[in-house]
């Protein structure tokens, strides 16, 4: 019954205008009528009991539209990074839904499904070649958490690709019932040169996302399937562990890829493990 549910589900959602009812998602999102974006965000509350406590700004009204409220930043000291040299630490609060070994360049995404790196990264070169037997984390980022992603580790931004995709829910009924959805949605690839050599952060994008943004460049629009690559040479992006790199506005799914030996997950992290930002998830080796 679950299968055919989760079925039932995926398919519906093939049906579903996923660009238009996103776009349409997003100027709801974005409106700044108090009456309507008071009610979206005070309804948002009290349906995923939201903590305003954690917030820089408490007052739920002060927010100038919803996605302002959605992509809020936390007061000081609410998200400590954790201090040890050779930590990785969690880059977004969440839920784990696979960690552990790239097997001979395909990642797992659950039972019995799996993509590639190529595929992730939207591309066939030598770096994708990096991480083919690397290690990887997924951490699924669900409506009623802080949707700022941060730094895992300190970094030197490469490149980043932005490419339009599909916009699939990237639950865990629609990672078990689509294939390779984190390969097939909307998503920035990020690469960064670290103590821990090179590594991959990939915010992957999901049905009713208003947004894809990075410090560095903002917010990313979709051109009719066009790939935006960001090359770092005129402009230097350090940032250090811990640090703001991107943000989602609404839930969605981030991905880190390093290569091979470099890093250890720490053992206590499994897949349906809570994340927090900021927390040591691994280390370097």
């Amino acid at each position: 019954m679950a299968t055919l549910k989760g079925d039932f589900f995926a398919a519906m959602q093939r049906l579903t205008p996923q660009h238009a009812l996103s776009r349409f998602g997003g100027k709801v999102a974005n409106a700044q009528k108090p009456w309507l974006k008071d009610l979206l965000i005070h309804q948002f509350c009290r349906a995923y009991s939201i903590d305003m406590e954690e917030a820089a700004e408490r007052d739920p009204s002060a927010y100038a539209c919803f996605n302002d409220f959605f992509t809020r930043p936390l007061r000081e000291g609410a998200r400590p990074v954790d201090g040890a040299e050779n930590s990785i630490v969690c880059p977004a609060d969440g839920t784990v839904s696979q960690i552990g070994q790239v097997d001979d360049g395909m990642v797992i995404q659950a039972k019995g499904k799996s993509f590639t790196v190529e595929a992730l990264r939207g591309a066939n070169d030598s770096d994708s070649l990096r991480f083919s037997k690397g290690s990887f984390a997924t951490i699924y980022l669900s409506p009623q958490d802080y949707h700022r992603v941060h730094m895992p580790i300190d970094g030197v931004l490469d490149h980043c690709r932005y490419i339009p995709g599909k916009l699939f829910s990237v639950n865990d009924i629609t990672t078990k019932h689509v294939d390779a959805v984190f390969a097939r949605n909307e998503r920035l690839v990020c690469l960064f040169d670290t103590p821990a050599g090179r590594c991959a952060i990939v915010l992957v994008g999901a049905m009713m996302v208003a947004g894809i943004e990075s410090v560095w460049h903002g917010h990313y629009q979709p051109k009719k399937g066009i790939e935006t690559l960001h090359n770092a040479e005129d402009k230097k992006v350090a940032l250090k562990k811990g640090e703001e790199m991107g943000r989602f506005k609404f839930g969605s799914t981030v991905i880190m890829l390093f290569e091979p030996n470099n890093i250890h997950w720490d053992a206590s992290y499994a897949a349906k493990s809570i994340t927090r930002m900021g927390n040591a998830i691994g280390s370097i080796s």
